[in-house]
């Protein structure tokens, strides 16, 4: 596959400096290393995110007023190192602690985990909440074991107001941990991404395959299929969603359509028609619905769907306006 690069040696740091190019009113890089925070530094408790490139527009364009304050990303699809963390979290710190919210892979857990051992030991107190929103990562009782897709967006959305509104980082914390466990989200692959610098692309499907449950890295789902129409696609990812959590009659959720890079608004805007008609005819009230392709796997096809169910506080930290040059909230 053909890919818009120089060479793989400086893929990251040419990206970053495009993003700074574009947007450096905003943000400032750290110089010593791939991790970007907001210029403005404020007396509450850090929020930090990160993980690996070729997910745009996360994790960086999930930086900003109400949202994170800064991100640490790695290679493509490759958690970002202990120091990367480390760094974001050193110069994102007011004094208050930091939290960082990141999806549930190895990697991941790993260099969190030690970044936040050394910011102990430099006197910053830190707090972690992994998102496992992932039904088809693996089954309900084995939630501890599932991996974070889309539903990141949901996570980093409350965990930025909670945070904005002076709470502690136990509180932050609380509330985040809240909001994590109240997302669901399920993903079909329609065709694979391709990794720069690979010659072979994630995974291979036939042209009238898709696969329910893929993983943003070509993870493999629990079921290969023949294509099927939008709405029959959307009712069995919605049913997946119904089995895993007790969403109810008289509820109310925030939905996203969530492109994977290669599917269109066109597309999108179908497949979500039917996630509004089949949410109303269970009588389950859409407070707010998105549709956009924030949790991308490079021009992999396919679409998400997630939905975060509310209660009173999660509604009032989620309805709080946020903004980067990415996602906005009104």
């Amino acid at each position: 596959m053909k890919k818009i690069i120089n060479n793989n040696e400086n893929l990251i740091q040419e990206m970053l400096e495009g993003f700074m190019n574009a947007h450096g009113e905003m943000y400032k890089k750290l110089e010593t290393t791939n991790g970007i925070v907001l210029k403005e530094k404020k007396e509450k408790v850090g929020i930090l995110i990160g993980g690996g490139s070729g997910h745009e527009p996360l994790f960086l364009g999930f930086v900003g007023e109400g949202l994170a304050d800064g991100a640490a990303v790695g290679n493509v699809f490759a958690a970002p190192p202990p120091y990367n963390v480390l760094e974001v979290t050193k110069a994102i710190d007011s004094g208050k602690g930091v939290l960082h919210v990141y999806g549930n892979y190895a990697g991941d857990i790993l260099n969190f985990d030690m970044a936040s051992e050394l910011a102990e030991m430099e006197g910053i107190t830190c707090k972690s909440v992994l998102v496992r929103d992932d039904v088809a990562s693996a089954p309900l009782e084995r939630y501890e074991d599932r991996r974070g897709i889309a539903g990141d967006v949901f996570v980093i959305k409350v965990a930025g107001a909670a945070a904005d509104q002076g709470l502690s980082l136990d509180e932050v914390a609380r509330v985040t941990q809240k909001a994590a466990d109240n997302t669901r989200s399920i993903g079909v692959a329609l065709s694979p991404g391709m990794i720069p610098g690979l010659e072979k692309p994630t995974f291979h499907l036939a042209d009238d395959e898709i696969e329910f449950g893929m993983g943003i890295h070509g993870e493999p789902g629990i079921e290969r299929t023949k294509m099927m129409k939008a709405d029959e696609l959307t009712d069995r990812m919605l049913e997946s969603l119904f089995n895993d959590f007790h969403y109810q009659e008289g509820g109310e959720v925030c939905v996203l359509v969530n492109g994977l890079g290669a599917t269109t608004q066109l597309e999108l805007m179908i497949v979500n028609r039917r996630v509004n008609e089949v949410l109303k005819q269970k009588g389950i009230k859409i407070h707010h619905n998105d549709v956009n392709s924030y949790c991308t796997s490079q021009e992999m096809g396919g679409v998400s769907i997630s939905l975060l169910l509310l209660d009173d506080e999660l509604k009032e930290y989620y309805d709080q306006p946020a903004y980067s040059p990415y996602y906005m909230k009104k």
